[in-house]
């Protein structure tokens, strides 16, 4: 008889409680390579050589739930309606592969993906440029599916302060703690990936509903100015949100942030946008590579931000955000979409229960969400919409 495999347990474990991954930069990719054109990758076949994503590989993965990135780039001149293409790319996805994905607006939604076997589809906009300071178009985009925005993206937005660029309003202003408001009406989850740990701990002051980050780590396993500091973490449990850890190796090994530095320098003396995935950057990266081996992340490196974030947070607390096709590079193990029940393995073998195992990749994430719907409808009884402006508030 052949003996079970903590693979092969993690594999049953993902049949009855699939991944809900936080974060899929499916759409932007698809928009870079073809302009959109799904004939030219038709993701119910194997898009190995392009994407990290196809349908295939997500039912390999045991994906049962995934928040379709609708990014855009903060420097675009109008983001918003590149941010209605990128919602138009996710409708035309689920209406092209309908057999296989669930459009999903609700808790209620994912929890009917699941019994019907359909990977359930939900959206998120990454960057609060493409709400372009407008309340009313932070309520278009409910309206039209988003159910999480990333109050910042790399760069500063007016009214909120990124990780990754100089502070400017010490985190958020009177009108971004509008917009968390407004988003606590709507019951769109406040995400706070990629921003500055000030504005972490306003979003954290001003929400009453729970928030998330969909696709970050721990800041102390790997000291990225996109990961969770502890402080924060341990916010989680009075707020009821959830960090959901990335797989990007600049963000999870501390070995690849030096190397990323240089590596992001060498694609902009190229004439590339440092997150360009195209055919053409992806030259310039392998020859860099060729030339300077990066170091490598592997699951175990993605696990021992878990382990960390469970001690400081609770499990209650965790979930997954792979950002896929949002990288250029992954860790040895989770190279794409199929490779979560390798995490799932080493989970086990660091014994992990079933039952927490099952919050990290489908309980937590619909309860946050569930959580969200209740306090909008609570909000919505005592107050209506905000028509407050940037100028208004912050002068």
């Amino acid at each position: 008889m052949t003996p079970v495999t903590s693979l092969d347990e993690a594999r049953e474990l993902l049949r009855e409680f699939p991944v809900v991954d936080g974060h899929n930069d499916l759409p932007w990719a698809l928009r870079e390579q073809v302009r959109y054109d799904l004939d030219a990758r038709d993701i119910a076949t194997a898009q190995n050589a392009h994407l990290h994503t196809d349908i295939p590989r997500l039912r390999e993965g045991g994906v049962g739930a995934q928040y379709w990135s609708v990014y855009v780039r903060s420097d675009l001149p109008d983001p918003v309606p590149a941010t209605l293409e990128q919602i138009d790319c996710v409708r035309q996805l689920i209406a092209r592969y309908g057999n296989e994905l669930r459009p999903a607006l609700t808790a209620a939604d994912m929890e009917t993906g699941r019994r019907e076997g359909r990977i359930a589809s939900l959206m998120g906009a990454e960057g609060g440029h493409s709400i372009a300071n407008s309340l009313g178009t932070l309520r278009g985009l409910y309206e039209l599916g988003v159910r999480y925005l990333t109050l910042t993206h790399n760069d500063n937005v007016a009214w909120a302060d990124s990780a990754t660029d100089e502070p400017g309003v010490g985190g958020l202003s009177e009108f971004g703690r509008e917009v968390v408001r407004e988003m606590n009406r709507l019951g769109m989850l406040v995400d706070l990936s990629h921003v500055a740990a000030t504005t972490m701990r306003h979003a954290l002051d001003t929400s009453v509903a729970p928030v998330i980050f969909s696709h970050s780590s721990s800041r102390a396993v790997c000291d990225h100015p996109r990961n969770i500091p502890d402080d924060v973490l341990e916010r989680l449990p009075v707020n009821g949100g959830m960090a959901m850890v990335t797989f990007v190796p600049k963000f999870v090994l501390q070995a690849a942030v030096d190397w990323t530095a240089a590596a992001d320098d060498n694609m902009r003396a190229h004439g590339f946008h440092h997150l360009a995935t195209t055919p053409e950057a992806m030259k310039i990266h392998r020859a860099f590579e060729e030339r300077n081996p990066r170091p490598v992340a592997t699951v175990s490196t993605v696990a021992d931000h878990l382990d960390h974030m469970r001690e400081v947070a609770g499990i209650d607390h965790l979930g997954i955000g792979g950002d896929y096709d949002g990288t250029a590079f992954t860790p040895d193990g989770l190279n794409d979409v199929s490779g979560y029940p390798n995490l799932v393995a080493e989970l086990l073998d660091r014994h992990w229960s079933k039952s927490d195992l099952a919050k990290l990749t489908w309980g937590n994430a619909v309860r946050v969400l569930g959580a969200a719907e209740d306090v909008a409808r609570e909000v919505r009884e005592r107050r209506g919409p905000s028509n407050a402006t940037l100028g208004e508030l912050d002068g």
